[in-house]
Parts: C-alpha cells; structure tokens; sequence
C-alpha cells in the first residue's frame, strides 16, 4: 500500500475524467463524485488495497448506522487518486474524501478547495490532543481534517533473526553501522532499500535530518528557511553516504513491496519505512516475528526525540454535495467508537483519540503507540512538511544520490535543490 507516490497531483495534472472513471469500483468515480441520493453522500476514497478497504468499509458501515447518512464509497487507486487530486477537487468531487495532514492538507485549504470544519470540531474536540489538532487545520486556523490515524517509520527486524545470530539493537550510529558490517560478514543484506516509487527514500533524509540537525531545522528547511545549501544538509547526505555501502544496491529498480519481501524473506536483517507499509506487507503468519527500533541517536542533543508519524484522516472538498449530511458523518468519525472500529480490521495502524485502547492491538501496534509517544515533536514526512513542487523535486534529486552517493553529487544536489526552492517558494 502505497502511502505517497507521484506528488505531480499538485502541479495540476489534466489526466482525463473518464481515466479515473475507469479505475473506481462502484457506480460512480471520484472524478464525478457520483449521485449521493436524497440525503446521502458519497465518499471518494484512495484506500484501493483489500485490507485498508476492509476498514474502511466497517468504517462506512458503522456511520451510517451511526448517523442514519446512506453513504456510496467510491474507491479509486491510491496511487491515482493522489495524481489527480488537484483536478478531482477543483471539478465534481464527493461529499468526504481521504487525505492527509500537514501540509497536503493546507495547500489545498489555501487555495479554498476545501469547506472548514470548525463547527464539527466543536463536538469532536475532546477526542483528540493538541498534537492532532493543530495537524488538523490549515494555515489560517481553521479545520479542516478529522484525523483517524497515524504511523511511525522506524527500522524493522526479525526477532528470530536477531536472536539466531545473537544481534542487539542499536542504539547508536556507530552501534547501527557496526552491526550493518556484521550482517554483511553473516551474508545479509544490512538494509533493505527501494526507491523505485520515489518517494522512499525522502523517509532516510527525514531521519537522518531530524537526527543530525533537529526537529526545528528540519522545519525551516522545508519552508525553505535554512538553504539547501546549508552545512547541514551536507551533513545528512555524508552521514547518508556511509550508509549506502549497507542499503540494498539497485533501490531505484526496486518497489518498496519487494524490499519488505526480502526482509520478509530473512535475505536482509532490516529496512527502514512505514508501520504500515513494512507490516501491512508481511504475511500474517510471520506477523509476530516482525519487530522494530527507533532509528539510532546521532547527535546525543536530540537523541531518538523525533520521528516521521504521517497523519491521515477525511477532508470536505469544497465543491461537494449534502455537506450538513457530510458533517454529521465526520461528527462521528471523529469518536474514539469510530477508531475502534476502523482498527479492528486495519492491523498496522494507530488510533489518534486521547487514551485509545484499541482491544485488536497486536504487539507493533501497541508498541508503536509507545514509541510515538515518547517522542517530543513528529514531523509529516517530507512530501507532506514541504510545498508540493519541492518535494517532487526532491524525489529526482535524491534518486541521483542513491544512483551516485559522491561528495561531488551531493554538491550538484544540493545546488540544484537551492536553485529550484528560490523559484517554488516565490512564486
């Protein structure tokens, strides 16, 4: 399940209506957003893979017992469903649709495509903390997303791998790094990688950044800031560099699914990324081997404090039909029932109400509660902390990295990077 691909939905693709029309698995797509009937809504949603599909739809069914709003699901893939968003929300779109915090939700706040939702947060507010409200809102301060989960990205392992070989989790860079050149000597693959989607590998930068510079500054380098130019940046990427003798080689070849595969497999002894892709992507049976570990502390001022927990939720797009109908749906999405609910079936992900004790937690789920908890500031993800167009261009400029990790291409890179963010962030 692909949590973020082509970020090109934010340039205004012209992909034609009767294209999504053709990938949507009901009467109507989300390009049109379909009849809602008298009454009814209909929800366009990017939750094309069979298990989150499966959430969603007890989601579904339990608002509409909840609310007595009939609700028509219109699902399209997710990956097609982020590419077209721009036109999806600008023509006909559904009554709720899936999307994400931060700042793919303020982009198109900003640009009025979607309807705030302050009125339902008066009745929600006391299901969720500070944290996810203020991802929840746009620039202005106004709402605009009712959240329902979140995921950490941390190095995953196999517990009987570790214990065969007699490993231990690391809790520092040089700890990390001498147990990448043990694997090796063991004929593992240190760190499974893949970057063929694009977005991947924005996760190690992220870390790495959040690691080495801060929470803070990887804030302002994604405002643009601090330059791309900085000394800092060159530091994530030489710091990226001695771990790319350990990642799996040919990562811009590779899907994500086929990394996890190995992992799966016991041919790598850890990858990097999403609970919800790494976990969601195992079979159930090897399930409860999989473990996972806090990327290791690097500069002991920041320690582990800071992690990448993407936020997703529901959004009201502006142009949508039956909103008094949508928001009675959102008012109960927006329940810690609703969560529970959801997480019944969606086994990777973790709720967001205050307090949730979600009774279908496995052993990842309830560890990842712990570990984002313990953190002192999350951040987005770099495609979702940043303007569309300098992340997308932070894809290409990280995949000549990965294809050439030299001190002289990170000198191209980051020269290019500070060239197109003085354009994005002007215009």
């Amino acid at each position: 399940m692909s949590r973020r691909s082509a970020l090109k939905s934010f340039a205004g693709l012209t992909v034609a209506g009767a294209f999504l029309a053709a990938c949507g698995d009901n009467k109507s797509s989300p390009s049109g957003g379909g009849s809602a009937g008298s009454g009814g809504i209909t929800f366009g949603s990017n939750y094309s893979d069979p298990a989150p599909k499966d959430a969603f739809a007890s989601l579904v069914k339990s608002a509409t017992s909840s609310s007595g709003v009939q609700i028509t699901v219109n699902t399209t893939d997710h990956n097609t469903f982020q590419n077209n968003i721009s036109n999806y929300l600008q023509g006909t779109p559904d009554s709720l649709a899936t999307w994400f915090a931060g700042y793919r939700l303020q982009f198109f706040a900003a640009q009025g495509l979607l309807t705030p939702i302050d009125d339902v947060w008066d009745k929600i507010g006391g299901t969720f903390g500070d944290a996810a409200k203020n991802l929840s809102k746009g620039l202005d301060g106004k709402y605009y997303l009712v959240p329902i989960y979140n995921y950490p990205w941390v190095v995953f392992y196999n517990k009987s791998v570790f214990k065969a070989k007699g490993y231990q989790v690391p809790a520092t860079w040089d700890d990390f790094i001498t147990l990448c050149k043990k694997m090796e000597a063991d004929k593992l693959i240190p760190l499974a990688f893949a970057e063929k989607d694009g977005w991947p590998a924005l996760g190690t930068f992220d870390i790495l950044n959040l690691r080495i510079n801060g929470y803070d500054y990887h804030i302002k380098l994604m405002k643009h800031e601090v330059p791309w130019t900085d000394p800092g940046v060159t530091k994530v990427f030489d710091q990226w560099r001695e771990l790319t003798a350990y990642q799996q080689k040919g990562a811009n070849g590779r899907i994500w699914q086929d990394a996890a595969k190995a992992l799966e497999n016991k041919q790598a002894g850890m990858m990097f990324q999403g609970s919800n892709q790494v976990a969601a992507n195992y079979d159930p049976k090897n399930l409860g081997d999989l473990d996972f570990f806090p990327f290791p502390a690097i500069d002991p001022q920041w320690g582990t404090d800071y992690m990448d927990a993407p936020t997703d939720g529901f959004i009201l797009p502006k142009n949508g039909k039956n909103q008094d109908a949508a928001k009675k749906v959102l008012e109960y999405i927006g329940t810690a029932q609703a969560e529970t609910t959801f997480l019944a079936t969606d086994h990777w992900d973790v709720g967001l109400a205050t307090g949730l004790v979600a009774p279908s937690y496995n052993d990842i789920q309830k560890k990842s509660v712990a570990e984002i908890a313990k953190c002192k500031n999350v951040a987005q993800f770099m495609d979702r902390d940043t303007v569309p167009d300098m992340a997308n261009a932070m894809i290409k400029l990280i995949q000549q990295f990965v294809d050439s990790p030299t001190p002289a291409t990170i000198a191209t890179i980051q020269k290019s990077a500070e060239d197109q963010a003085k354009t994005i962030f002007t215009k």
